[in-house]
């Protein structure tokens, strides 16, 4: 899939040299094509590496995606360059008379806070609120999808007795669902989170249904009954090697950390990780853009968000 994004974005690069096909601004102007208009709202703090992990997520179809970034406009990133931001990213005020096919909310580290206490939340809340009618369908990842999952339906987060960490076994639970079309009926998965949301509280939605769950790392996808919101607990994104960042990052700083589980070979932090999860990502996000928004939102693209998609 030729992915639309700025010139000279950094991941730009990174995908070229994967022979990811990446579409410039300049190219893509010359095709009489309708892309499909993907707005990721990055509230990761390792921003250019999340734009890297997901575009290359959103590569693996015969779509053209236009994508797009925004920041919080409430919160100010100390991760990245502000050069950066100024040359990629617009603020939510700037999109917000905008309609997109698709939206990306991603995760963040902040899920130690209670949801109101996050600085950004207010304005969070409101493009939550803004994509039930600007958008086709919305993925939340993560903490994003604990966020939308209390401010849409009241669910609450709860702690867990420590960092659920590694990566873990997960399974398939409606065989016909076309979010999880091409999954193995077990599957793998990364996760990184101190919080979790009970199976019990989102079967209590009758809107709600739990689509791939973990012994372990429990509830893992779920969607509402529309399409138009999917919420992903884990980071199916997550590079080969993020994980092992994460987990050094944390030595260094002295934190209580364990070993990532079933992520080393032999649980031995001194071998090269291996990827075990890359085939289910590009699975996700291409049934996901094909199934819930593609073949969903109009070819107007002021029609978006007035249409009701249902699965099969």
């Amino acid at each position: 899939m030729p992915i639309k994004i700025p010139n000279d974005l950094p991941a730009a690069k990174v995908l070229d040299g994967e022979n990811i096909f990446v579409m410039t601004e300049k190219r893509a102007l010359s095709q009489d094509i309708r892309p499909l208009k993907v707005l990721i709202v990055n509230i990761m703090p390792t921003k250019i590496a999340t734009e890297t992990q997901l575009l290359r997520a959103l590569s693996n179809t015969p779509l053209q995606i236009d994508a797009e970034f925004i920041n919080m406009d409430s919160h100010e990133s100390k991760h990245t360059p502000p050069e950066h931001l100024a040359a990629f990213y617009k603020t939510f005020s700037e999109v917000r008379e905008n309609r997109y096919d698709g939206v990306i909310i991603t995760g963040a580290p902040v899920e130690m806070l209670p949801f109101e206490e996050v600085d950004y939340w207010d304005e969070l809340t409101e493009i939550m609120d803004w994509t039930n009618t600007h958008a086709t369908s919305t993925l939340h990842i993560c903490w994003a999808a604990q966020a939308a999952l209390y401010h849409h339906y009241g669910i609450q987060k709860r702690a867990l007795p420590k960092k659920l960490f590694g990566v873990f076994s997960h399974r398939t639970l409606n065989r016909h669902s076309r979010l999880t079309r091409g999954f193995d009926e077990y599957f793998l998965a990364p996760h990184s989170r101190h919080t979790e949301v009970l199976r019990s509280d989102i079967e209590a939605v009758p809107e709600l249904e739990i689509v791939a769950e973990s012994d372990e790392a429990g509830v893992y996808i779920a969607k509402s009954a529309d399409n138009k919101r999917v919420f992903v607990t884990g980071h199916s994104e997550y590079e080969f090697d993020t994980l092992d960042k994460e987990y050094r990052r944390d030595m260094e700083k002295g934190l209580d950390i364990e070993v990532p589980v079933n992520y080393y070979p032999d649980d031995d932090p001194t071998k090269t990780p291996r990827m075990t999860w890359r085939s289910h990502n590009h699975l996700l996000f291409t049934n996901w853009l094909n199934y819930f928004v593609y073949q969903t939102t109009p070819y107007s693209i002021d029609s978006v968000g007035l249409e009701i998609c249902k699965d099969e």
